[in-house]
């Protein structure tokens, strides 16, 4: 199979360094990669979200599969564009990707359908209704931008003042653009959190092993959200009694959901969970593989990548396909000085050809550049840092090892990834 990958970050990586492992895999293009991913697969330039662009491409390489990264072309609807072509694509559809495209549409769906989720207060699309809004919920209060805002579009709100002063930037400023001209209150809830994420075929799917994303940019959950700052996964995340909750509440009721509103799901579905004392909630969706959980998910695959993603596709999936590697995986986020706010590029990154014998890790690029012989940040996010092992604390002391070896100007990273990792049995508990 030749295979083109879209996108340009640390998930995107994952997913080629995976896929060129594949007996079934000759060829990887990548659009629009970067210098790590350089390094396993053909980088073509493009813009991940230019839909018509993307389909030209494709018309030009002919992959026999596409497999898409962000969200983005898949809200512009990717996949439909591909479908009405006949080319096998792993995305969902348009209609589908609202589940990530609009909160309010994702909080009207999971209501309808009956699915745990926290208590909506209201949906305003000016300050002044908004601010007036705030006199009848309960602190801490979670807002929440209707649209996709580059992971800045949620606060949790300890006050009034804070709110306040969100909401003036989301609609009045205009500071989280489009996305943020529309805002739901939502009702904060206690628990620990949880990725849960499925593969669907359109009509079976399979799930994947369980990951646990820090989103906070400072040690001990402190400080702004950030795409994700680390991800871990180990089986000891769920008890078996906590999974069958989470198929038999979340996942087979939202499948069923979907069925009866006419959508047929093809592609990643993110459940982002919310484990509370009273059973799992969903706190949102995404139409896609969460980043940096796909870097900690791939590190566990064992088995053949591409035939699976290819069988998905075409509708032929066989969860008995996906088989995964005992013990733990952990992604560690190396990111510039000043991220998630204002941050300096083009810092030259040193000391990575140290790493490509180290055992278990796996460096994976996400915000770097080649600038002549040298690799240099080009993002917020710069590096995954990416371990597997036989058990948790010793996959993190091998990937804080190769983390402390790698150096560049501002290197910033989380020294409590793992930290939470104590199981949540069973609804209750």
């Amino acid at each position: 199979m030749k295979i083109l990958v879209i996108g340009s970050g640390g998930r995107e990586h994952a997913l080629v360094w995976k896929l060129a492992q594949s007996h079934r895999v000759e060829h990887i293009w990548c659009a629009s990669g970067n210098a790590g991913i350089a390094q396993e697969a053909e980088c073509v330039a493009a813009d991940p979200g230019d839909v018509p662009g993307i389909v030209a491409l494709a018309e030009r390489l002919n992959p026999d599969l596409t497999v898409v990264g962000p969200e983005l072309p898949l809200i512009q609807g990717i996949a439909d564009a591909f479908g009405a072509k006949g080319w096998p694509i792993v995305a969902p559809s348009r209609q589908a990707a609202q589940l990530e495209g609009s909160k309010i549409f994702t909080k009207q769906f999971l209501q309808r359908h009956g699915i745990a989720t926290p208590k909506m207060f209201g949906v305003y699309e000016s300050s002044r209704e908004a601010i007036a809004g705030l006199d009848r919920v309960t602190w801490p209060l979670v807002i929440k931008a209707d649209g996709l805002c580059a992971g800045k579009g949620v606060l949790i709100a300890p006050d009034r003042a804070a709110a306040v002063e969100f909401l003036e930037g989301a609609l009045d400023r205009y500071e989280l653009g489009s996305g943020g001209q529309e805002v739901l209150f939502e009702e904060a809830i206690e628990g620990d959190e949880l990725s849960f994420i499925i593969l669907a075929d359109g009509e079976k799917y399979a799930p994947l092993v369980p990951t646990r994303d820090h989103k906070r940019i400072f040690d001990g959950n402190k400080g702004p959200n950030t795409g994700g700052m680390g991800a871990y996964s180990t089986d000891e995340l769920l008890s078996p009694e906590m999974r069958r909750t989470i198929t038999e509440q979340i996942v087979e009721p939202t499948m069923r959901g979907l069925n009866s509103d006419g959508v047929s799901y093809r592609g990643f579905l993110y459940f982002g969970l919310m484990l509370t004392a009273a059973g799992p909630q969903v706190l949102e969706f995404n139409c896609r593989l969460g980043d940096p959980e796909t870097q900690a998910i791939m590190a566990r695959v064992d088995f053949d990548l591409g035939e699976v993603l290819m069988d998905a596709a075409n509708g032929r999936l066989e969860a008995s396909k996906l088989k995964w590697k005992p013990g733990a995986s952990v992604c560690v986020v190396a990111a510039s000085a000043g991220y998630p706010g204002k941050f300096q590029s083009g810092k030259e990154i040193r000391d990575l050809t140290a790493l490509n014998s180290d055992n278990g890790v796996k460096v994976l690029h996400a915000g770097t550049t080649k600038s002549g012989d040298m690799i240099v940040t080009s993002g917020g996010r710069v590096l995954g840092v990416t371990a597997h092992g036989e058990s948790l604390d010793v996959t993190l002391a091998r990937a804080y090892s190769a983390m402390d070896k790698i150096e560049f100007d501002g290197k910033h990273f989380r020294r409590d990834i793992g930290a939470s990792s104590k199981r949540v049995d069973v609804a209750g508990a």
